[in-house]
Order: C-alpha cells, then structure tokens, then sequence
C-alpha cells in the first residue's frame, strides 16, 4: 500500500519496490519544490530535468532567460519519459548529483520534439561552421610554408 508524503499529491496506480521511491520506499522527502521538463530520461532511474527562469540585469534594467538543470531520481512507478512535465523535490543525496526525486507526472511539453530536433540542427550548423574554419586555416598555414 502506496504512503501518502504530505503533499496533497496522490500516489500513482502502478506499484513498484524501489526503496528510493517516497510512495512505496522508505525515502523522505522535504525541502525545495520545482517543475519542470525532461530533457533527457536514458540514464538507469534518473532523469535530467530543466526548467528556465527570468533574471533581472540592474544595469541594463532588462531581463534575462536562464535555464536550470538538475538530475532527479525517476521511480518505476512514475516513469517519466522524455518531454513530459513534472514535479521535483528534495530529498538525501542518492548519488553525487542526485538529490530530488521525481514525485508526479503534470502532462507533455507541447512540440517538444520539434524543439529538441531544431536544437540538435543548430548544434551540427555550429560544428560543420567550426570544421570548416579549422580546416580554412590548416590550409592557409600549409599554403604559407
């Protein structure tokens, strides 16, 4: 039988035996809570999960986009994939950069793999661009000798 964390959030149907699960484990969680996107779920129970943030620049009194990444435990029983919205909190440290655990899918990030597909074009335009320009100036030093 799934144990309630506290939070108003109602454990998922699926039953799992993870201990680091804080529905059917022995895990605590307290401390801060985000939401955000994951961005990366390959990794054996962990997901990468990002969310952006405005910062405030005093001098140019504009504002700034920021994103935050941390890596989170992913239960069995929440399983969250690439792309779906979700909810993090705190909890002990589980490894070296782990220490939030997932505890409730939100939904789908709408075109999130348009998004990550364009992310991926620009990166390989930038390093095609790089290659080119090294390869230009290998070939002006071989020229100058």
């Amino acid at each position: 039988m799934p144990k309630n964390i506290g939070l108003g959030i109602e454990a998922p149907k699926e039953s799992c035996n993870d201990n680091n699960c804080p529905f059917h484990g022995s895990l605590r969680v307290r401390g801060r809570q985000f939401t955000g996107v994951v961005k990366s779920a390959k990794m054996h129970r962990t997901a990468t999960v990002e969310w952006t943030r405005v910062a405030q620049i005093p001098k140019y009194e504009r504002y700034e986009k920021k994103r935050s990444k941390l890596k989170a435990h992913n239960p069995k029983c929440i399983n969250a994939a690439e792309g779906d919205v979700v909810r993090i909190i705190g909890c002990r440290p589980l490894s070296k950069t782990k220490n939030f655990v997932i505890i409730e899918k939100i939904g789908r990030e709408k075109l999130f793999k348009e998004k990550m597909e364009a992310e991926e074009e620009s990166k390989a335009k930038e390093w095609k661009k790089e290659t080119e320009e090294a390869e230009e100036q290998e070939g002006k030093e071989e020229a100058e000798e």
